[in-house]
């Protein structure tokens, strides 16, 4: 016997407007304005948590970071339906992610507590340059890499004898970084077969990767930093504080950068990189009093100089190629670029032809 939709008369939906119609203001804003939003928050969020020192222990402060991004992408993404997809060898990669994710974030609070905003955020970039320096060996690497270590080293001498374990910090959370660009690297090519754990393409977007190892970061932090957090848990305002660094810091970059990097070419978006110590500098002396030097200030252009001129061979395969596809899956929020754009509101326009692989370059 025919269900009761089944009697009645056939009728033709209406179809949806097209993408542009729904979302077309995000397409007529320039590339670059989703960048400099990404790269002032990028920032931005760590100067909030500075501020929050004085109240909430920096392991507190650490804790409340990555446990509000691993809420909001629980509940935007419930990544744990795509992680249970995984085989062993995926599960264990996500899981040391989300360990250095945890261990990563502690260094670099632990460091911005001693330190000013520009100088971590200068040696952090030590790291990707020499990445990109052992992933395509040039002359043009080989320079970026001498101009970043006399960067970081001019930086370091002006403050290495007043904090010492602040620079420690620093270039632990250095190290870490090019850790989580490895493990970045191997969860992110999960979807096209390529890396442990693959179970084919589409099983884990990049934030449902992301997602999931906020979760194991979050669970990974809980006993070192729960204790430190809970005056904030007792307090509505510092909770809010909290979430809006976590929010900053870990949430907003990562979608304002997919949007970015689906319209700008790599080249461009390596290029912009550049500009994180400047907004690193002029953040920490708006919003923290972190006037810098004048040493400071020639270490900080040394940098950026580096950043600027390191370059990533495109199309090279082997060892090489392997590592400089580590390059270009991260990017200023520290989060792993993903294979394909997320599926957000108003990012229809951006999953044209030739969209749907901005990991490929």
């Amino acid at each position: 016997m025919p269900r009761p939709n089944q009697l009645r008369p056939a009728t033709r939906e209406r179809p949806p407007p097209p993408a542009a119609a729904r979302s077309g203001w995000l397409a007529r804003l320039p590339p670059q304005s989703f960048f400099g939003v990404s790269a002032v928050l990028h920032y931005l969020g760590p100067s909030f948590a500075v501020l929050l020192f004085a109240q909430v222990s920096v392991l507190g402060v650490a804790w409340l970071r990555i446990v509000t991004a691993a809420a909001v992408f629980a509940a935007w993404r419930r990544p744990w339906r795509a992680a249970l997809r995984l085989d062993h060898a995926g599960l264990r990669v996500l899981v040391a992610l989300g360990g250095v994710l945890a261990a990563m974030n502690v260094l670099f609070y632990l460091a911005v507590d001693r330190l000013p905003l520009s100088s971590v955020g200068a040696v952090e970039f030590l790291g990707t340059v020499l990445l990109a320096a052992l992933g395509t060996r040039t002359w043009r690497n080989a320079a970026a890499l001498a101009l970043t270590v006399a960067g970081v080293a001019v930086i370091t001498d002006i403050r290495l004898a007043g904090q010492p374990l602040g620079f420690a910090f620093a270039f632990g959370n250095c190290g870490l970084f090019v850790l989580y660009v490895v493990l970045g690297h191997k969860i992110a090519n999960a979807g096209s077969g390529t890396a442990a754990g693959a179970v084919g393409r589409g099983v884990m977007s990049g934030i449902d990767q992301l997602g999931a190892a906020m979760l194991i970061a979050a669970v990974v932090i809980t006993p070192v930093g729960l204790g430190g957090a809970l005056p904030a848990l007792s307090s509505p305002q510092l909770l809010l504080a909290g979430a809006a660094v976590g929010a900053c810091s870990s949430v907003i970059p990562y979608v304002t950068d997919q949007l970015a990097m689906a319209r700008l070419p790599r080249a461009s978006f390596a290029l912009m990189l550049a500009l994180l110590p400047v907004f690193a500098t002029l953040i920490g002396a708006v919003v923290l009093g972190q006037v810098p030097t004048a040493a400071d200030l020639a270490g900080i252009a040394l940098v950026v100089a580096g950043v600027a001129l390191h370059h990533e061979r495109h199309g090279s395969t082997g060892r090489r190629g392997s590592i400089e596809r580590r390059i270009n899956k991260i990017h200023p929020a520290r989060l792993v670029r993903p294979a394909s754009i997320p599926d957000l509101p108003g990012n229809d326009e951006l999953r044209g032809h030739g969209r749907a692989g901005m990991a490929s370059g």
